[in-house]
């Protein structure tokens, strides 16, 4: 590797980053990451930081669990590489699968498609809904329902079915036939309804309503985060989730649960579809299903979407995949993720640290009015909305938000802005302890505005 001086002098210079204006990023040059260790980052210059982002929502297990490097290093020697694609497969390929169904089971999942990503497996649910409606004799049913503030990847699918404009604006247009209905927002939201129960008989209104304007005959599928992540973490009611379920099975309207988040456990729950009772017909999965430590997602299929294509003549073969799909590596990574994330019960300390952080927000929102929102409570996904004026709900301007953000970082803690929103998603495995430092993170730096 090159020394320090060519890494610092060579920082966003040749590589573009995602989600970042390549000219600022060379202005204001990116950290530089070298090491980790347990829920801890260091940089090239030797600080260390918690990372109270866990990476991007993704590493559940931290970055120290030797089982899974060592799953990886193993299948790097045993096999490298080689095609899932129809005629042949894999040892690992086929246990990973199996661990994965029964991981989910409870959940109504009986099938695994690999994918190398979230916007993959997004990305393959999209697909796979229109052509179980085609196999089942309506080839009409196209469109896609789903929520603003909603994020669901950056393939052309996925970033149709977004619901932040942020990630459309600069690529329109995008596929036709997605509509966004309002998101369960109760801090901002058209109806400026603050009770989330009431909120959610609300939205499921609009639902109905432009259900029966599209024509129920021509919409496939309806997406959605069990809670909305880089929206801002927004957790909708507990009758929320169900409440769309209802209606898409009234209107045969399949239902696709975006667990990337989500899923494994971050929740408090091992899924999200599980915290709110709720057993989807397609599940997009990925972040957690590795920790992060190898690039894998999957599509999950339900028992009763699997039969409609077992059964099916010609029009069930999937001409869709990827060529990493399966990936052996991967599926090594996957195998030995789930192992540790069982054997440590992510989800119990998920749903503590959780709580903890939550509470602790809240008691800096009776301290600091530029708190404006916090949301959370279910596991370790906490937002904290900052406003210039509490009354009129006004944003922190971008440069304030800066200045907090820089502020988190010299008090040791890595966070992700969303906006005007402070985003902690911790890894899974994070102490007591660690929660605190966070917490102090955020206190100090809120106390320099």
């Amino acid at each position: 590797m090159k020394d320090d001086n060519f890494l610092k002098e060579n920082n966003a210079r040749q590589l573009w980053h995602p989600m970042g204006h390549p000219g600022q990023l060379q202005a204001n040059t990116p950290v530089i990451v070298t090491k980790a260790e347990g829920s801890t980052l260091e940089d090239i210059d030797g600080t260390r930081r918690i990372d109270a982002a866990g990476g991007l929502w993704c590493a559940n297990l931290g970055y120290s669990n030797d089982v899974v490097k060592e799953a990886i290093a193993k299948q790097l020697y045993d096999l490298p590489y080689y095609s899932a694609f129809a005629g042949t497969t894999n040892p690992m390929a086929i246990e990973a699968a199996y661990m994965v169904r029964d991981f989910f089971a409870e959940d109504g999942i009986g099938r695994v498609f690999f994918t190398s990503g979230g916007s993959d497996s997004v990305e393959t649910c999209l697909r796979l809904a229109r052509q179980y409606h085609r196999i089942k004799g309506a080839p009409a049913r196209t469109k896609f329902l789903s929520l603003k503030k909603g994020y669901h990847g950056t393939h052309f699918g996925g970033a149709s079915v977004n619901g932040n404009n942020r990630f459309r604006i600069g690529y329109e247009p995008l596929l036709a036939g997605c509509f966004h209905l309002p998101s369960p927002y109760t801090y901002r939201n058209p109806f400026d309804e603050s009770d989330p129960e009431k909120l959610a008989q609300k939205i499921a209104a609009v639902m109905e309503d432009e259900i029966a304007f599209q024509g129920a005959e021509t919409i496939a599928a309806f997406i959605m985060e069990p809670i909305l992540g880089a929206g801002g973490v927004i957790v909708p009611h507990e009758t929320f989730m169900p409440l769309m379920r209802e209606i898409c099975d009234r209107h045969g309207i399949l239902m696709i649960a975006d667990e990337v988040i989500c899923g494994f456990g971050r929740t408090g729950a091992w899924s999200g579809s599980r915290l709110w009772g709720v057993k989807p017909d397609l599940m997009s999965v990925a972040k957690g299903i590795t920790s992060a430590y190898f690039p894998v997602g999957a599509a999950l299929i339900s028992e009763a979407v699997a039969e409609v294509f077992e059964t099916a003549g010609p029009e069930g073969n999937i001409f869709h995949g990827y060529t990493y799909s399966a990936h052996p590596v991967g599926a090594a990574a996957v195998a030995a993720c789930l192992s540790e994330t069982l054997r440590l019960d992510t989800k119990t300390n998920a749903a503590a640290r959780g709580t903890q952080m939550f509470e602790g927000v809240q008691a800096l929102a009776a301290k600091y009015d530029i708190i404006g929102d916090v949301r959370g409570g279910h596991g370790l996904m906490t937002g904290v909305e900052l406003v210039s004026d509490r009354a009129t709900k006004t944003p922190l301007d971008a440069e304030t938000m800066g200045r907090i953000n820089a502020a988190i970082l010299d008090s040791g803690t890595m966070v992700r802005m969303l906006g005007n929103t402070v985003a902690m998603s911790p890894p899974l495995v994070i102490t007591e302890a660690e929660v605190n430092t966070i917490l102090a993170s955020l206190d100090t730096a809120l106390a320099s505005v």
